[in-house]
């Protein structure tokens, strides 16, 4: 049996979940409910996202309890959690029925530059059976319930989630409830399933019936999930969200204007969560200076009243205190504040280091309420100490009007997936334009995991040649009308 610990009060208790015994019977399931699937229409597919998001807000009450009892996360943030993952799944019908996803294109037979050429027909469709694993740090929004199953629902496949060890109780609520939901909605059975325990999520990517997989957590755990896939006799794609530091540069105008501000913001950025966000800005460029040095002391005042704050598991506290050890010893960082971390709690660390003297063993990720600020006396000491710095799923330029920010700007982007100005990058706004993913280590893939497009994943073109009519999908059918076309190169819109 899996256990579950409460981290705020560090009792463990039988959670009564056994480890899946027969992970090959669930996904036969899935592949089963994939040939089912395949013969509903969008529209079906809009509806059935829409009832699992009246699930959730109908279940959200004892969701939140739940999770808050595995996670320690706090009722208030659980609650906005649950209703983030409901709207995920409704923006995602809102795509379905608006149907631009599909790239569908037809270019009809007929005489070219290049001679006699044949009609083809091209649009995306669905992959297979989907794998996803639930993150530790979102029990709703990047789980069960998260932005992975949504996308992979949407594009027309079904999923098998491999439950977090943090929070397995949580994981059966929110499985229990969508799949009811999904029940009552016609949906075949093996449309959501779930598995538990690490061996079964190993088993679960090695079968040769899952065709991606989604997931979101350590970069050793992904490593070790890869390896699994390179040992398959047809590789998969893995779409892992795994590491990232979100480099932050403090402009020395942005820093006289307005230092206490700043400091203000970055603290609040870089606890939020007990500093257990994926975005969270985790290196911070700040001027040498007065106007730095205020920015720095702000920052230092504001850790050291800070309250202990709720890390998620043991693992994660012992890992924190193990980095941060590092951070000072071998990344030769000067302790601003020493934040102490007891049983499942921590207190802000603020860390400091001159931009000369940064090296790669300072720049290791420390999940948890932790920021290094590095020092720096130009722009060159900036671009010069992000060679040491990984990539990341953000970077940030907090500056004034008067900056001319291009030069960094052109510098940062190469290392991120999305930029933010005069902003924070820990919240990730669900939509059509966002981009949550970077370069590796922050991730493995071009593809963003939050937002509309993160359905792309889970969905692989197909080409037909010359093919009657009645073996097409009715959107790429003579004379459909509903959906964005391209058609003989000039784009379509719906009348």
């Amino acid at each position: 049996m899996l256990t579950t610990t409460n981290p705020t009060t560090g009792e463990t208790t039988d959670s009564g979940i056994a480890v899946t015994a027969d992970v090959a019977a669930v996904v036969d399931r899935a592949q089963h409910a994939f040939t089912a699937l395949a013969a509903e229409p969008r529209t079906w597919r809009a509806d059935l996202l829409d009832a699992l998001a009246s699930a959730l807000e109908e279940h959200r009450d004892d969701l939140v309890a739940l999770a808050n009892s595995e996670t320690g996360l706090g009722v208030a943030r659980l609650t906005g959690e649950v209703g983030r993952s409901a709207f995920q799944f409704r923006l995602f019908a809102e795509a379905l029925r608006e149907g631009s996803y599909l790239e569908a294109a037809i270019d009809h037979a007929g005489e070219t530059a290049l001679g006699p050429q044949p009609e083809i027909r091209r649009m995306l469709v669905p992959i297979g059976p989907v794998a996803v694993f639930g993150s530790s740090n979102f029990p709703f929004a990047f789980s069960v319930a998260g932005g992975d199953t949504a996308s992979a629902l949407a594009a027309g496949n079904p999923v098998v989630i491999k439950a977090h060890g943090s929070h397995p109780l949580t994981s059966r609520a929110s499985f229990d409830a969508l799949s009811a939901a999904a029940a009552a909605h016609g949906a075949p059975e093996g449309t959501i399933s779930i598995v538990y325990g690490t061996q079964s999520g190993r088993d679960l990517v090695a079968d040769p019936r899952i065709k991606a997989v989604g997931f979101t957590g350590s970069l050793s755990a992904a490593q070790s999930l890869m390896s699994i896939i390179d040992e398959r006799d047809t590789p998969i794609p893995f779409y892992g969200e795994l590491s990232s530091l979100n480099p932050l540069v403090v402009t020395e105008a942005a820093a006289e204007e307005r230092a206490d501000e700043l400091a203000a913001g970055l603290f609040g950025s870089f606890t939020l969560g007990a500093g257990q966000f994926c975005t969270k800005p985790g290196i911070a460029f700040v001027p040498t200076g007065e106007a730095g040095d205020a920015v720095l002391d702000g920052l230092v005042t504001r850790s050291r009243d800070a309250q202990a704050q709720v890390l998620l598991n043991n693992r994660i506290a012992s890992s924190f205190d193990e980095i941060r050890s590092r951070l000072i010893t071998q990344g030769r960082a000067t302790v601003a504040v020493e934040g102490v971390a007891h049983g499942f709690t921590a207190t802000p660390s603020v860390l400091v280091i001159d931009a000369a003297h940064l090296t790669a063993s300072a720049t290791e990720e420390a999940f948890g309420p932790l920021v290094l600020v590095v020092r720096y006396s130009g722009l060159d000491e900036v671009y010069s100490a992000l060679a040491c710095v990984p990539d990341s799923l953000t970077a940030t330029i907090l500056h004034a009007p008067a900056d001319d920010i291009t030069a960094l700007t052109r510098e940062l982007a190469p290392r991120a997936g999305r930029l933010v100005f005069n902003g924070y990058p820990t919240g990730v706004r669900v939509s059509w334009g966002q981009q949550h993913g970077g370069p590796w280590p922050a991730t493995n893939s071009l593809h963003t995991s939050v937002g509309v497009t993160a359905i792309r994943r889970f969905l692989r073109p197909l080409a037909w040649q010359n093919a009657p009519e009645a073996v097409l999908p009715p959107e790429l059918r003579e004379g459909a009308t509903g959906i964005p076309r391209r058609v003989d190169g000039v784009l379509t819109l719906p009348a």
